[in-house]
This record gives structure tokens, C-alpha cells and sequence, in this order.
């Protein structure tokens, strides 16, 4: 299969071009940057330019390149830019799909988030609404989830991946990353993730265990589907652990709870053959640094 990359220099689509040309498919990754089109073809795969922004750019893209089938990595989260992966979200995937379905592409691969869904007391499932009007930036996160999964739904084939939060190599969570550097106590660490030691429920899923099931979900049917390891935690569970893998201090126990922090659900994913290999963020914190 023919496959275009958008978002093939961030944390999942490094991982994603070696597993793709792997199973024997052709690869071009889209970046914005000369150096990131050049770690691309490092790695074996064809490499092009072009920003998410530039709708005409990315139809002169998928016209050159005419691929079977696109994955949209877009985002600003190594910048911590909270944003311009909102517009990312709404714009580039807005351009990505006209540009697609304008190239004749059936089938879009996306990457969504698994903790937009509205509040609850147990672990969501793909049938639980997103948290439709919520206040503040959680608002316009979740507005910009709605939007791309809407626009990705336009395809012939399109699939929502709601991934849980990343950890593992170019993560936040990563050993001398953006969590570990906040925990320390350091002022300047640039992140979006809550770091309270309390009742609020967070799934994770491994980055590389995302980047399986993006190649997996190439043969999926349409819809969104959670991409979350098999233990959903609260924050005063999974933080000393992960502040013992990092080697820094452990946040004081809190009492308190984020209204949208409920974890996911994974039994969709699996019922269609992904399991995680990383089952529970207990070990996958420490086997970062193996």
C-alpha cells in the first residue's frame, strides 16, 4: 500500500515509517521542515514539504504522491502548544481531507485524544458523547476533537484512533522529558498534562503500542476507536510510580477530581486484534529507560 504520513516527524510517526516500509509498504512522510524531511529519508522513506495550513500545497502533495491511504499524526504538543493543535485540528485535517478525497484517497488513519469524552464514574467506551460545551481550554480541546472526527467521517474510510496519554521516546513522560523536568520543580517545563497526585483517572497507552495499532487500524472500518492500555489509574496511583521511574520527587497526595479525568476503554480495540504490550503503565514507566 501506498501510505502519506502527515505528522511522520512527531512521537508516533517515527515509530510509525520503520513498522510501515516493514511490512513492505511504500512510505512518504510530510514535514514541514528540511530537517524533518531529511531524518524521513533517513529512515528509508520518501519525504515531501508541505504545511497543514497550505490547503493548496497538500492538494499539489496528494496529486504528486497518490497514495492508498493517508495517517494524520498533526500536531504542536512537542511545542506544548495547546492552540495551534486545536487548529490543527480544525484546519489541517479540513485540508488534509479535501486534499485526499480531491486525489481520489478512500481511507484516512487520524489520531484523536480518549480523555474528551463527557464526565462519568467508570471508564469510557466509544459510545460515550464528547464533552460537548465544557469550559475554558478543555472546551476548545474538545471542539477541536469534534471537528476533526467529523471531518475525518467524510472519507469513504475513516478512523478515529483516541489514543490515551503518550508516554515512552519522545514523550513528555520520557526519562529528561517535560514531566520529569516539572516534577523536579522546574518553572520553565513546557507541558499540557495534569501532574496532581489525586482521584482524577487518566488512561495511557505506550507510544509504541500506538503505533501498531495506527498500521492495524489501516484495515479497520470507519468510526473512533480508544487506544488505551489495560488499567485506567488515578493520579495518586500512577504518579509515584511514574516519579519513581524518573527519578524525582513524588507530588503530595490530593484528594480532589477533574470532572472530565474518567480513563477509556480498550475492548473495542482488542475485539478487532490490537492488544498493548505494554498492559499497564506499572511497568511501561520503568521500561522507558531499558
Amino acid at each position: 500500500m501506498n501510505i502519506l504520513i502527515a505528522g511522520a516527524t512527531g512521537a508516533v510517526g517515527r515509530l510509525l515509517v520503520p513498522l510501515l516500509l516493514r511490512e513492505g509498504h511504500q512510505v512518504t512522510g510530510v514535514s514541514r521542515s528540511p530537517e524533518g524531511a531529511e531524518r524521513v529519508r533517513r529512515q528509508g522513506a520518501s519525504a515531501v514539504r508541505a504545511d497543514a495550513f497550505d490547503g493548496d500545497g497538500l492538494r499539489r502533495v496528494m496529486a504528486a504522491t497518490a497514495p492508498d491511504a493517508v495517517i494524520h499524526q498533526l500536531t504542536a504538543l512537542s511545542d506544548a502548544d495547546g492552540e495551534t493543535t486545536d487548529r490543527l485540528r480544525r484546519e489541517g485535517t479540513r485540508n488534509l481531507v479535501d486534499a485526499a478525497r480531491s486525489a481520489g484517497v478512500e481511507r484516512i488513519v487520524a489520531q484523536s485524544i480518549s480523555w474528551a469524552y463527557v464526565p462519568g464514574e467508570i471508564p469510557a467506551d466509544e459510545t460515550e458523547p464528547l464533552d460537548l460545551g465544557a469550559a475554558g481550554p478543555r472546551g476548545a480541546m474538545v471542539e477541536g476533537i469534534r471537528a476533526l472526527e467529523e471531518t475525518v467521517a467524510e472519507m469513504e474510510t475513516g478512523v478515529a484512533l483516541r489514543y490515551g496519554i503518550l508516554y515512552g521516546p519522545g514523550t513528555w513522560y520520557a526519562p529528561g522529558g517535560a514531566v520529569a523536568a516539572a516534577l523536579a520543580g522546574d518553572p520553565d517545563a513546557r507541558l499540557l498534562a495534569n501532574l496532581e497526585a489525586d482521584r482524577s483517572v487518566t488512561s495511557f497507552v505506550h507510544v509504541a503500542d500506538a503505533a501498531r495499532a495506527t498500521v492495524a487500524a489501516l484495515d479497520w472500518p470507519s468510526g473512533p476507536v480508544n487506544i488505551v492500555d489495560d488499567e485506567p489509574a488515578e493520579g495518586r496511583q500512577w504518579l509515584p510510580v511514574l516519579a519513581a521511574a524518573l527519578g524525582v520527587p513524588t507530588p503530595e497526595a490530593r484528594t480532589g477530581r477533574q470532572g472530565g479525568a474518567r480513563g477509556a476503554s480498550n475492548e473495542l480495540a482488542r475485539s478487532r486484534g490490537w492488544e498493548p504490550e505494554h498492559t499497564t503503565w506499572r511497568h511501561g514507566f520503568a521500561a522507558q529507560g531499558v
